[in-house]
């Protein structure tokens, strides 16, 4: 970003060098072992991606957490109140294969190290999918992913009642072994300091109703949000790339719902998944994930080795 844009525009923006500046003298927290369990398939984070571009996101965080917090007590004292404090809510949106289930679970990681937060949740929006045969019954399986083929109300109700200070909360739970909702399956959110929420379209605004009115989005009730971004082309290598370690692992498992892909030859499989970007993850990337990007808090975006060139932060 140009520097005259930076002064008329929205954001801010550093250079990886200059944000890695940020926090030098700051405690890292984490170590070899913990980062490879955090991180997704193929992603290749490093310690030093840690250090130079995770590690300052978690102290602006922290900073924000501070400040909010303030303003909590104050408002408090202004209105002669003594309501809890409920917790602090970030979204992380991004596309397929992009890195940001990575990003959230290093930042819970992070951000859970610092004493004065240390109950951090963490909550991916796929257990809000659709059954699919809910999915199936409404034509909907080849838009898996796409913003109508959640359950936006039980998403907002959970985000709501976690952020008005409810005991506790509970959440479904998917599995990526067999592409479903497990039923029954739930995760318990009691009162965490802070709480993730990481999805594709956590930043989508509110639909218009049908009178023209709006009601509530998730991203309404974010206190910051991350979009971990990257060129288009860029994304769709990298889902080819996963799909390709997937056949070799994941696929081979019988229970996977995408074992029929498990034997597919090299160039069948390239073919295969080049076809699911380009009819599913791609659109959808393009008319509904992508558009949100110019809501989020904070921009990260990647190079083609996966590693941040550059952050921006929206101005307060």
């Amino acid at each position: 970003m140009p520097y005259d844009a930076q002064l008329t525009g929205p954001y801010v923006e550093r250079s990886r060098a200059d944000w890695a500046e940020l926090a030098e003298s700051t405690p890292m927290g984490l170590d070899d072992t913990t980062l490879e369990k955090l991180r997704g398939l193929g992603d290749p984070t490093s310690m030093l991606d840690v250090r130079e571009v995770y590690l300052p996101l978690t102290k602006l965080l922290s900073t924000y957490v501070l400040h909010t917090g303030e303003l909590h007590s104050s408002t408090n004292e202004f209105l002669h109140l003594s309501v809890g404090r409920t917790p602090f809510v970030i979204g992380i949106a991004g596309s397929v294969a992009v890195g940001k289930s990575t990003t959230a679970r290093l930042l819970r990681e992070l951000l859970a190290a610092w004493p004065e937060h240390p109950r951090v949740s963490l909550i991916t929006t796929d257990g809000f999918l659709l059954p699919n045969a809910e999915l199936e019954r409404r034509g909907l399986m080849n838009h898996k992913g796409f913003p109508e083929s959640y359950d936006r109300r039980a998403l907002l109700r959970f985000v709501m009642d976690v952020k008005s200070g409810r005991d506790e909360v509970t959440a479904p739970v998917y599995s990526h072994l067999s592409y479903d909702v497990i039923p029954d399956a739930q995760v318990v959110v009691r009162q965490p300091d802070i709480l993730i929420v990481e999805g594709l379209n956590v930043l989508q605004p509110a639909r218009p109703r049908a009178d023209g009115t709006t009601g509530l989005a998730v991203s309404d009730f974010f206190d910051f949000s991350v979009y971990v971004d990257a060129e288009d082309a860029d994304i769709r290598d990298w889902y080819v790339s996963r799909f390709l370690s997937l056949r070799d692992t994941a696929f081979r498992d019988p229970r996977s719902y995408f074992h029929r892909y498990a034997d597919l030859s090299h160039d069948a499989a390239v073919y295969q998944a080049e076809m699911l970007w380009d009819t599913i993850n791609g659109p959808n990337l393009s008319q509904n994930i992508l558009p949100t990007r110019g809501r989020a808090t904070a921009i990260l975006r990647k190079e083609s080795d996966h590693k941040v060139k550059w952050v921006r932060i929206r101005k307060v």
